[in-house]
């Protein structure tokens, strides 16, 4: 006897749709074929300045953003800008391509909204994890990466007074975007407050909304323009 009910399927997940950003179209195509030849992703679009990017960007509304920094014309700090502006494209993620040279134009990249960076020797692997880390929503890269980066642009910076905007966050709230701002992870968070994963990931969200922060990153840059955080302090 034989049964006509259909054996049941697992849903394929959609891919990770990825636009790349960069002037020379050299570097488009390696990153074309390393991110096609990784199941779960696919290239939708590409760009070779920052002004085709936002249209590009806004037509096809991609999970991940590669964005290089310096191109001809509107240049991929404006880029993110824009892209983080519309409301519309609140679900993409961009992730800025850079050098070690260019640390100051990276910081301008996160507070602009960019999730976080990676410089363009970066492994492969690394790459295509980073582009999984930010659709999943976690912070990219080590958290610390992006603390060294702001702890040494605020070095320089002139001093930062406790903005009132902060006022809106619990003490909790604060206690912890400050653990954030050194560096420590969720799950690290969660043991020094003795407290759960999940609820450190609710205080982070709740911050970021608080705040209208797009990531992790921009509280991070927050933590230290605001005073909350200073260079040189560790948990």
């Amino acid at each position: 006897m034989t049964s006509d009910t259909a054996p049941a399927t697992t849903p394929v997940p959609d891919p990770i749709r990825v636009v790349l950003v960069d002037d020379q179209g050299l570097i488009r195509a390696g990153l074309r074929a390393l991110v096609d030849a990784e199941p779960g992703m696919t290239v939708v679009g590409e760009a070779p300045d920052g002004s085709t990017a936002v249209d590009v960007v806004a037509r096809e509304r991609p999970d991940v953003v590669l964005m290089d920094i310096r191109m001809p014309g509107t240049d991929g700090l404006e880029a993110t800008r824009r892209i983080s502006a519309d409301r519309a494209l609140a679900g993409v993620h961009v992730i800025v391509l850079t050098t070690f040279e260019e640390d100051d134009y990276v910081f301008e990249a996160i507070r602009g909204g960019a999730a976080g960076f990676l410089v363009k020797d970066t492994e492969p692997a690394e790459l295509l994890r980073a582009i999984r880390t930010v659709v999943a929503g976690e912070s990219l890269l080590s958290p610390g990466a992006t603390r060294s980066l702001v702890e040494a642009y605020a070095t320089h910076a002139k001093p930062a007074s406790l903005a009132p905007g902060l006022d809106v966050l619990t003490d909790r709230e604060r206690e912890v975007m400050r653990l954030v701002a050194a560096g420590l992870t969720n799950a690290e968070i969660a043991e020094r407050l003795f407290v759960s994963p999940a609820t450190t990931k609710t205080h982070v969200s709740r911050a970021m909304i608080k705040l209208g922060a797009r990531d992790r990153a921009q509280l991070v840059v927050f933590a230290y323009e605001t005073g909350l955080a200073t260079p040189g302090w560790s948990a």
